[in-house]
Order: structure tokens, then C-alpha cells, then sequence
């Protein structure tokens, strides 16, 4: 036997009886935290698994299916105009206000597809970065000078990032470019605005849904809110029929597809994930009967769901263990850590930075949360870090990114994100 192939399987199997054999299962606070663990798996499965993930897998299925290559490598691609596809990366989450878990489908399915390494990442930093209603309650709630700084740090963060990675990975770009340019034109099946109306339509129901209460009880946003089921049903009536006109969806399919929805909504009016839920196994059933287009969309979507679904709970599990959910403790004490960000020294604006980026903050819950840390004397700077860097990064996230680009990248990635956070918060805290 080859000991030299075998000793990193010894040494996790070594690993794994250690920590069985000295498991502290009397310690309270070790048994408090796997119940973390379980709750906030539990609020996450019930909160972000229907209406944030189940859509996203479904575009990232839909652009491997229904965009060609050639046209993800020409705004995204290795050898794309800079400007243009840094510009469109850094914007995108003015769109998606998605988590750093819900970006992930979307990120894989571009990156799979062809897109430089460069605004792949500028995207899936953007993506959970730049949310306007974030920035917007960030400016509301923790004052307008941190909301500008978080704007503009997400936007400045996502360009340099990407340029970083596509310049410490250059070679592998200049061999991706190299290849992509050999690559013939496909062939066109159907008209541009058509595919736009069908991204366009999944896109709204993703947004949609997915709007959260703001802060005040009037105003644009609050209006959106108050008709979010309402829009979200609407773009998914529009998906229907953009399916049944261009995508070869029978009308007996969409009836059988909106049916189910249309019910669950009259009998259970105040449970909207019900009929969300009901929708997407409709046409899950509808896509897998169909042997063309439809039917290996739903295929794409079924070997995202099965690579990134499993290392989300995994580390939402560890993540809950390690520092529980908001208001609960883990293994981590909370003191731990508002202790450790007064100030606006290197070491609090690094280990806000390290700690957000470990931390899950579903969309919009970090401003609260920073909230209280401030108000349990958090400097300003260690605020923005932790800004900068938590909503973009999660340790779910990082499993993910990991199986994704490999863990080279993903080491890379994680270190431009805290790193970047840690010296905008000390220049901000310098000046604020």
C-alpha cells in the first residue's frame, strides 16, 4: 500500500475520531449551539429555500440552456471589453436583491458558461453587494454618510476585485480568451427580445418575491411592498405565456402549471409560499415531461440544485453552530466579537472584516444587526468592514465558490474581500 496517497484519509479519519472522542456534549453552551444550528438551518430552509433559491437555480438552468456561449463570452468572456463588462458586473445587484447564497446559481451558471474569471467574481460580489434597498436603509438607520460609503465602496469594490483576480490569474484568462476566440458563432433560434422577456419575466418573480418590508410605512418602496404578491404573480403570468408562445409549452401544460397556484392561493391566502411552491413543481413536472428545450433546462437546474444545495445547509448548519442567529449565541459569546470592534484600529477593522465574512446575513438583516453593535460602542470603520464584507461572503457561500472556480480562486476571492473591507473601514474611521 502507497502511505504517501493514503495519509490525508488517515488523517481525516484520525480527525474525525478526536472530535467524537473529546465531543463536550455536557457543556450547556455546546448543546445550546447545535440547537442554533438546527434553528437557523430550520428559518433558512423556510425563508430563503422556495422563494430566493428554487428561482435562482432555475435561471442559472435557463442560461446554460437558453444563452449561448457566444453571447456570455462577448459581454463577460475573458476577452470582452473591459468597460463593458466590468460595468455591467458591478451593477447587478441594483437588480437582484439576492443573499450571498441566492447569487450563487447565478454566478455558477455565468461562469460555467464562459465568463472571465474577472467579472464572474465582480458579479458575485455585486450581486448580494449592491443592494439599493440595503443602501437605502443602511443611509435611513445607521446615518447617510455610512449608507454613501457602503454605495460606493460595493461599486469601487466589485471593479477591483474582479481586475485583481483576472490579473493574479492571467495566464488561465489569456488561454480562456485564446480558445473562446476559436469558437464558432451559434446558430440563433429565436429573436433576442424573446430570450430578454424570458429572463426578464423569471428575474421579476425572483425580486419580487423576495421584497422585503422597508422601514417606513409609505413612500415608493413601501407601495412595491404592499403589491409584492401581486406583482410576483403577474410576472409569473407573464413567464407562463412566454413559455407557451416561444418555448414550446403546451396550453393544457401552462392550465396545469397555474392551476394549483391559483387555488392554494383562494383557500390558503395567508401562506404565499404555498402556491409559490406549487408553481414551481407544476412546471418542474411540465419541463421534465418535455424532450427538448424545456426538459433539459429543468435537467441544468436539477445538477445546480445538487451541487450547491447540500453545501448551503451544510454550512448554514456551521455557521449557526459556530455564532447562532441574530439575538441567540453559539459556541462564539457575542461579547467575543462586539468586544473585539471598538475603535478604528487595524485589528477591529480586520476582525470585522473576518467576522462578517463568516457570518450569514440574509438580505437586509445586517443593518439591524450592526445596529446593536454599534450601539455597543462598534466604531464606524469596524461598521463599514463589516458591511463591505458580510452581506457578500458567508461561510455557506465560501463551500460553494470553493466547488464552483476550486479553492485556490475562492482563497483569493476571500482574502481581496477581507482585506479591501479592512482598509476602507480604517480610511472611513479616519475621516468619520
Amino acid at each position: 500500500m502507497n502511505w504517501k496517497k493514503e495519509w490525508k484519509t488517515l488523517a481525516a479519519i484520525l480527525a474525525v475520531f478526536i472530535a467524537f472522542f473529546y465531543l463536550p456534549l455536557d457543556s450547556e453552551r455546546f448543546q445550546h449551539a447545535l440547537l442554533e444550528a438546527f434553528y437557523l438551518t430550520k428559518w433558512y430552509a423556510q425563508k430563503h429555500v422556495i422563494l430566493c433559491l428554487v428561482p435562482a437555480f432555475f435561471i442559472a438552468g435557463a442560461i446554460a440552456v437558453f444563452i449561448s456561449q457566444a453571447s456570455v463570452m462577448k459581454y463577460l468572456g475573458a476577452g470582452a471589453n473591459k468597460v463593458l463588462s466590468y460595468g455591467v458586473a458591478s451593477v447587478s445587484g441594483t437588480i437582484l436583491a439576492v443573499c450571498s447564497c441566492t447569487v450563487l446559481p447565478l454566478f455558477a451558471g455565468i461562469y460555467r458558461m464562459g465568463a472571465g474569471l474577472g467579472p464572474a467574481t465582480a458579479f458575485l460580489y455585486s450581486g448580494p453587494a449592491i443592494n439599493v434597498l440595503a443602501i437605502i436603509l443602511t443611509a435611513r438607520v445607521l446615518g447617510l454618510e455610512l449608507g454613501i460609503a457602503r454605495a460606493v465602496g460595493a461599486i469601487v469594490f466589485s471593479v477591483v476585485i474582479g481586475l485583481v483576480m483576472h490579473l493574479v490569474f492571467r495566464k488561465e484568462e489569456l488561454q480562456k480568451a485564446v480558445s473562446q476566440a476559436a469558437l464558432p458563432e451559434p446558430e440563433v433560434s429565436r429573436p433576442l427580445w424573446k430570450t430578454a422577456a424570458y429572463f426578464a419575466s423569471m428575474v421579476a418573480v425572483l425580486v419580487f418575491a423576495n421584497w422585503t418590508e422597508p422601514a417606513g410605512s409609505s413612500g415608493l418602496w413601501y407601495w412595491l411592498y404592499s403589491l409584492k404578491w401581486v406583482l410576483t404573480s403577474l410576472s409569473s403570468a407573464v413567464l407562463g405565456l412566454v413559455l407557451m408562445l416561444w418555448f414550446g409549452l403546451s396550453r393544457l401544460g401552462l392550465v396545469l402549471i397555474a392551476l394549483p397556484p391559483a387555488l392554494l392561493a383562494v383557500f390558503f391566502p395567508g401562506n404565499p409560499v404555498l402556491p409559490f411552491a406549487a408553481g414551481f413543481i407544476g412546471l418542474s413536472v411540465a419541463a421534465g415531461r418535455d424532450k427538448g428545450e424545456l426538459g433539459e433546462w429543468l435537467g441544468q437546474t436539477w445538477e445546480f440544485t445538487k451541487q450547491i444545495l447540500p453545501l448551503l445547509f451544510f454550512g448554514v448548519l456551521i455557521a449557526g453552530a459556530l455564532l447562532g442567529r441574530p439575538g441567540h449565541e453559539g459556541i462564539i459569546p457575542p461579547q467575543w466579537i462586539s468586544g473585539s470592534v471598538g475603535g478604528n484600529s487595524i485589528q477591529a477593522n480586520f476582525f470585522a472584516s473576518f467576522a462578517g465574512a463568516l457570518m450569514y446575513f440574509a438580505t437586509l438583516t445586517e443593518v439591524p444587526i450592526l445596529q446593536g453593535l454599534i450601539g455597543s460602542g462598534m466604531g464606524k470603520g469596524p461598521a463599514l468592514a463589516l458591511l463591505l464584507a458580510g452581506p457578500a461572503l458567508s461561510l455557506p457561500n465560501m463551500l460553494v465558490i470553493r466547488s464552483v472556480m476550486g479553492t485556490k480562486k475562492t482563497i483569493v476571492f476571500v482574502s481581496l474581500v477581507i482585506a479591501m473591507a479592512t482598509i476602507s473601514g480604517m480610511i472611513y474611521g479616519t475621516f468619520f
